[in-house]
């Protein structure tokens, strides 16, 4: 691809990133918030119980009301920006190599496969606790195998797509994608039994609190990766209609 191709895919990336993150963030206000809410309400709680002869209570350095709408904001924001335009550089690695496929479907492709990655494969593992729950002993070691997890995602679904490229010659499509689906499905749970659990969660910590932030989380996730493999696909499908499709890089 030209350099000016590869600027607008960047370019409308980044944008649809944006789009997809002020998705997600209503998802978070509707269903995440009131879980992190009853969270800091465990924790406060908590706290009270142990701090009671002490006859005062610390202000939190920054407000609830900052961290739900400002600080919310901002975080999904930059995270949808940064996603967007790291997902038109894989469209742009990957149109024209997974296939005879057209804009929308390989956008779909690449996006069902970093949600994936990115975020099934350590989600898994290693689902998220809400704020102010999480064992503080542990925070680093989590954080640490967290990331870890993923990056095992992105390699294991790159080495996957390499695979099934290079068994459908030989096998077919169908066949390729059911071998290399099943390699990389003992792959990661070969890793999963190999890999520690930290402690994450408080005792006493309501199981139905922690369930449902967890399945809000994954739907914030979901929403997002949907929205930008479907936009972006469907934008760059008619921007491509104006003009010649660009050759794969």
């Amino acid at each position: 691809m030209g350099s000016s191709v590869m600027r607008s895919l960047l370019v409308r990336g980044m944008l649809v990133g944006l789009a997809a993150a002020a998705l997600a963030l209503l998802i978070a206000w509707i269903y995440g918030e009131p879980q992190v809410g009853h969270a800091i309400s465990f924790e406060e709680a908590q706290a009270a119980k142990e701090t009671a002869h002490a006859g005062h209570e610390e202000a939190p350095e920054v407000s609830r009301t900052v961290q739900k709408t400002t600080g919310l904001i901002t975080a999904l924001g930059f995270y949808g920006v940064a996603i967007g335009g790291l997902f038109a550089i894989a469209f742009a690695l990957a149109y024209g190599r997974l296939g005879p496929f057209g804009a929308r479907l390989t956008s779909a492709l690449v996006a069902l496969a970093g949600f994936v990655a990115i975020e099934l494969v350590p989600f898994l593992k290693y689902p998220p606790t809400p704020p102010a729950v999480g064992n503080p002993d542990t925070i680093g070691e989590r954080t640490a195998v967290y990331f870890g997890m993923a990056a095992l995602g992105v390699l294991a679904t790159v080495a996957a797509v390499i695979v099934c490229r290079r068994l459908i010659p030989r096998l077919g499509a169908w066949n390729a994608a059911i071998i290399s689906t099943a390699g990389f499905a003992v792959v990661v749970a070969v890793v999963y039994r190999l890999t520690p659990t930290p402690d994450a969660v408080a005792d006493g910590f309501p199981a139905t609190v922690l369930w449902d932030f967890r399945i809000a989380s994954l739907g914030i996730q979901v929403v997002l990766w949907s929205t930008l493999g479907l936009l972006f696909g469907h934008l760059t499908e008619r921007a491509f209609a104006r003009e010649p499709a660009p050759a794969s890089v």
